[in-house]
């Protein structure tokens, strides 16, 4: 590993211990519901660490829990990760146009909702590195997180759970916060995004979308209408550097 992949590896690193914290309390709460389906500790560790997807496990665990057929699982899992088909796509923008596919392989295997936030802020080309050290914290404190609740979590009460699983929420505010102070087209949009997503989970017919559904709605209308209306500045020809080159 040379200097700037270690020094991108340790950034990762140190971006991915506040989302690891996260993932262990929410995961502490998903592995509650990963032994009601019957699964051991060991069974839930390596669901987790196969798939890295809080909404996708808790829908294959419940589908487990139900006795239905394998099809079934494989059908709602894939509808309701399908928004990562979008992250990944924006992702691959950030990489090297030279890059090893087995880097792509591994970026795409750590993509997550927090992951996928703290990615999209590298400035220039994303270093693979920088994931893997993300995810070298991340993944496996979710894993962890899962086994641990088999094991404990009905020990604890329901309100102790409950509140566990907020803590991913605020994590990723932390996130968003930062870049909405800074930017009022960021705030307006992150403001917009959360009255589109309440006024999605209540209207008629788009209620009853999955929730993977409604945020890849979301996501593409909300990401069309930015791109139209508040085009990155490096994305136009200014003024001043035509007129430079034309002298």
């Amino acid at each position: 590993m040379n200097v700037s992949n270690s020094k991108a590896f340790r950034e990762g690193i140190k971006d991915g211990i506040p989302i690891g914290i996260g993932y262990f309390a929410v995961a502490f709460a998903l592995g509650v519901a990963a032994r009601d389906a019957g699964l051991s500790p060991a069974q839930g560790f390596a669901a987790s660490i196969l798939c890295l997807a809080s909404a996708g496990e808790y829908a294959g665990f419940t589908v487990i829990a139900a006795s239905a057929p394998m099809v079934e699982m494989v059908l709602i899992t894939l509808i309701i990760n399908a928004r990562y088909l979008l992250m990944s796509t924006a992702i691959s923008q950030k990489l090297s146009p030279g890059i090893h596919p087995l880097h792509r392989l591994g970026v795409a295997y750590f993509i997550t909702d927090e992951i996928f936030a703290v990615e999209v802020r590298q400035k220039g080309d994303l270093n693979p590195f920088y994931t893997y050290g993300a995810g070298a914290v991340a993944a496996p404190l979710w894993a962890a997180g899962t086994a641990l609740g088999i094991l404990v979590g009905n020990l604890m009460p329901a309100r102790l759970v409950s509140a566990l699983s907020v803590a991913l929420f605020g994590m990723f505010l932390a996130v968003i916060i930062p870049p909405a102070r800074k930017d009022k087209v960021i705030l307006g949009l992150v403001t917009v995004s959360f009255a589109a997503s309440y006024a999605f989970s209540r209207l008629p017919y788009l209620k009853d979308l999955s929730s993977g559904n409604r945020i890849i709605l979301l996501t593409i209308g909300l990401a069309a209408a930015a791109a139209i209306l508040f085009p990155h500045p490096s994305d136009e020809e200014t003024p001043s550097a035509s007129a430079g080159d034309s002298l």
